[in-house]
């Protein structure tokens, strides 16, 4: 049996759920159809997966328990946080497993993402001269590296995935498994001890993702009645201007588009895993907030570009947090 599959998904919310181990959401920020793919290979020790959205998208979610996670941006089309951490081309994602993450993906990224089961990548560390000032290093969700040596090892990690998934042999495929294996650990591990790399680098959360982010928990939390920005910029003692900046520079819209948008994100996976017969559109959307059917509908249809009588109902194996 060969653990890799290759997807594409004209919903963010089908894709989020197909990736395994992750328990996430992803909420689409842009309007129009969305179109995604989704590469996934799992081996004894790790789980790797190469995805594209060609919508904007913001995740949040837990990084899998007993794990070790990377990512490494393949294509950086906009503007990207990570932990509330500015993003530059040549960065490294980490995030321990259990570890709360919120993720801002611009239209058309690519993400190559890769997570080994603790054991596996501690024991690997143990035998790296430098594993105390790695664990250090570590403690950050950003990693900057130099650009160079960045690009050559994505380029490696990209062309070792390529090869194992063109790989037709069954019988030799755990071979090759444990080979991918070892190379993804291997080029991260040399990635973070070169010398190049700051070992010291401290990346803290910018006040503007920390506004977005607690206007996103504020929008999910109060669901049914969603704060208006006047009230958000009392509760967080900013300006409206400031929240507008705070905004645009973390999700590129608008605070009031960014929240309507969360919400019916809500709505979507709220109808996408229940039935019609056990719940209604108006109550689904009565629940994230909407009251006024032939608004929402309207608004809805916008962003998704499809009305929600013509969302597939119970789309979802398991309901996620809506």
């Amino acid at each position: 049996m060969r653990n890799q599959t290759i997807s594409h998904f004209r919903d963010i919310h089908v894709h989020a759920a197909t990736i395994q181990h992750w328990n996430q959401d992803y909420s689409q920020l842009t309007a129009g159809s969305a179109e995604s793919s989704l590469t996934q290979l799992t081996t004894t020790g790790c789980h790797v997966f190469l995805e594209q959205i060609n919508q904007r998208v913001v995740q949040n979610g837990e990084a899998p328990r007993g794990k070790m996670c990377f990512a490494l941006p393949t294509q950086v089309p906009g503007s990207i946080r990570m932990q509330g951490r500015d993003v530059v081309d040549s960065s490294l994602f980490f995030l321990e497993g259990g570890e709360e993450f919120m993720f801002h993906m611009p239209t058309g990224m690519e993400l190559l993402s890769i997570t080994f089961d603790r054991e596996v990548f501690e024991a690997a560390l143990e035998q790296v001269a430098s594993a105390k000032e790695l664990k250090q290093l570590l403690r950050q969700p950003v990693i900057r590296v130099l650009p160079q040596r960045y690009a050559q090892t994505r380029r490696r990690l990209l062309t070792a995935f390529a090869t194992v998934l063109a790989h037709d042999d069954l019988a030799s495929l755990p071979a090759c498994h444990a080979a991918l294996e070892q190379t993804m650990l291997d080029e991260l591990l040399q990635l973070m001890i070169d010398p190049a790399c700051d070992k010291q680098q401290r990346s803290t959360t910018s006040t503007r993702s920390y506004i977005v982010e607690k206007c996103h928990r504020t929008a999910l939390k109060e669901m049914s009645e969603a704060p208006s920005v006047i009230e958000l910029c009392q509760r967080l003692q900013v300006s409206r201007r400031t929240l507008q900046n705070s905004f645009q520079a973390v999700a590129e819209t608008t605070p009031l588009n960014y929240l309507r948008s969360m919400r019916l994100n809500g709505v979507r996976r709220t109808l996408m895993s229940t039935r019609a017969a056990e719940l209604s559109i108006g109550d689904a959307a009565a629940r994230w907030g909407f009251y006024h059917l032939s608004h929402f509908a309207a608004e809805y249809h916008e962003l998704f570009a499809e009305l929600p009588s013509q969302t597939k109902r119970a789309a979802l194996a398991v309901s996620r947090r809506a």
